[in-house]
């Protein structure tokens, strides 16, 4: 039986004195599409962070297919991250984030180059080609020469997907990635993450656009204070709720509908 392509077990992430993640054990199987719900400061974002070594977890453990990450240091078990094994683990873990993060004075094709160049090492005639496919996946490719600064935010956030894109991960994580948009904006980004989903990707997504997540997820996870409080289809977490924690925390989406 193979093994889940992401595995966490006990994850805790303090910040000082702030008991962010607080014990969390998950698997996510391959072509699994993962939507995490919750409130603000639940730790959603940092979960995602804590995956891909954005965030280093202050104790547990993150595997990806079936090798854990980072070493055993002391005798406390705590464990030493070295740097060139999380650059792998990068490059494995895509992420895409609320913000675009874009180099200002990069093209659209240059930003989507950038990763390719610096971190795979490859030649820049490959890394051009590479780039301007993605960005031709996510409706770009009349965009190439542009700067960010001429483009709308879902433009941005598609550059930003396609830039994630060409790095090849195993896994995209997106955190929230239509939260900075115009609400007329957000559309054209979920169109390609629905695509990307029908790819067939291992994707977990942090969203408040709940109907998105009801249509796009194989999983939803409900987290509330650092924890997993409900896991299941979106028909069970998000119309059927067993948890009353969840129950009162859907009910905020609903109770001005027309």
């Amino acid at each position: 039986m193979r093994e889940p392509i992401l595995r966490v077990s006990n994850l805790q992430k303090w910040f000082g004195d702030h008991h962010v993640l607080k014990g969390i054990d998950f698997a996510v199987e391959a072509g699994e599409r993962v939507a995490i719900i919750g409130g603000s400061g639940s730790g959603k974002s940092t979960f995602l962070r804590c995956l891909n070594f954005m965030e280093i977890p202050t104790s547990g453990t993150v595997a990806v297919d079936g090798k854990e990450i980072g070493k055993v240091h002391g005798k406390d078990g705590g464990r030493r991250y070295p740097e060139p094994e999380l650059c792998a683990v990068r490059e494995r873990v895509g992420m895409v984030f609320q913000q675009f993060n874009l180099f200002p004075h990069m093209t659209v094709l240059e930003n989507a180059m950038e990763g390719l160049l610096t971190v795979k090492g490859m030649k820049r005639d490959a890394a051009r080609d590479k780039a301007a496919k993605e960005l031709e996946k996510v409706g770009l490719s009349d965009k190439l020469g542009a700067y960010p600064g001429r483009l709308s935010g879902g433009q941005q956030q598609r550059v930003a997907i396609a830039r994630a894109l060409a790095m090849e991960p195993e896994i995209l994580l997106f955190d929230e990635p239509t939260s900075s948009l115009d609400p007329e904006l957000v559309g054209e980004v979920l169109t390609v993450i629905r695509q990307l989903a029908e790819e067939g990707r291992t994707m977990l997504l942090v969203t408040h656009e709940l109907g998105f997540a009801y249509h796009f997820a194989t999983k939803v996870i409900f987290l509330a204070d650092g924890l997993f409080h409900e896991i299941g289809t979106p028909d069970e977490v998000l119309k059927n709720p067993r948890q009353e924690r969840t129950r009162a925390f859907l009910d905020r989406f609903t109770e001005f509908a027309f």
